[in-house]
């Protein structure tokens, strides 16, 4: 059999330049990565428009400080494993993810620890409280977030009143209702509600050693009060007034126990807020008077004093 070896040899180097052209054209097209600089960072935060405490100007500064933010930088001496760790510090970074792409980019993702809750006890801790019940330290951080104060240590925070809070907040009606909860010495529970001035006794949460079913067994408490508070709302004080009572228990499955407002002890404080506020207005209306007095003292003294100048 006669090979064709001029026809295999054409082929060949046919397919030797293909591969060359390609490799070629793939190589002019590519970047340098030794000479290409990060262009752009794309810092991305999870529920950054909720109650989140993270900025992407916060992200930037955290890398700033430890001379890792990649912006104009070398994309060959960028490093995302370390920028990943060094966000990883924050106390109120959960996860963060860190990637280069072709065109020069450096994206960051971030998920934050939500907070649901700001502790303000009577020993003087103030702090917050994430969804897991983990501690967020005090920070400059403003929200609509319930507070609460009274005999609460570090460890009935993380167990009980997180869960507490959580249940809570699952509600919008009571999101938006609740804004205190306050501990009473032996570990009662009290709500603030923002509308109607009255508090609102709960009883004492379930204990539990187990953490899933105490979460469980609190939201379940939490879910039934205030399923039974609502209808009392509802069809007790849109029809009483919600002024009516300054305490509503409802410790009690089978009864809400009420306490009638003291009116006349109201009226006497109220009488008393005004006088005294009709006093402090006297008050700055005096003073207002002796320093418009002392003015014009002062300013017809300046006028002798310019006379008797021009008369020497």
């Amino acid at each position: 059999m006669h090979i064709k070896w001029k026809k295999i040899i054409i082929t060949a180097l046919d397919v030797v330049l293909a591969i060359y052209l390609i490799m070629a054209v793939t190589s002019w097209n590519k970047p340098d990565e030794r000479k290409q600089l990060c262009t752009k960072v794309n810092i991305n935060i999870s529920d950054s428009n909720n109650a989140g405490f993270l900025t992407a100007t916060e992200i930037k500064q955290i890398l700033e400080k430890v001379h890792l933010y990649p912006l104009n930088k070398k994309i060959t001496d960028i490093n995302p494993r370390n920028i990943e760790e060094a966000l990883k510090v924050g106390p109120f970074i959960n996860t963060a993810q860190c990637y280069k792409t072709k065109d020069g980019h450096v994206n960051i993702y971030i998920t934050q620890r939500m907070p649901i809750i700001r502790i303000k006890s009577s020993n003087g801790a103030d702090y917050y409280l994430d969804d897991n019940g983990g501690i967020l330290p005090n920070s400059k951080y403003t929200s609509d977030l319930i507070i609460a104060t009274g005999n609460i240590d570090n460890n009935f925070a993380r167990l009980y009143i997180a869960p507490l809070a959580k249940a809570i907040s699952a509600e919008p009606l009571w999101l938006n209702q609740i804004e205190q909860i306050n501990v009473l010495p032996d570990r009662g529970i009290e709500l603030v509600p923002r509308v109607g001035n009255h508090i609102i006794f709960m009883g004492y949460l379930p204990k539990n050693n187990g953490p899933w079913k105490r979460k469980h067994d609190i939201n379940i408490f939490v879910r039934k009060k205030l399923s039974r508070l609502e209808k009392f709302y509802r069809y007790g004080l849109s029809q009483a007034g919600w002024n009516k009572y300054s305490y509503i228990d409802i410790e009690f499955d089978n009864q809400i126990i009420c306490k009638k407002r003291d009116e006349k002890a109201e009226k006497e404080e109220e009488d008393a807020l005004l006088k005294k506020a009709q006093s402090e207005q006297v008050e700055d209306v005096q003073r207002t008077e002796e320093e418009e007095r002392d003015k014009a003292r002062k300013e017809v003294k300046r006028q002798e004093d310019a006379s008797a100048g021009l008369t020497e």
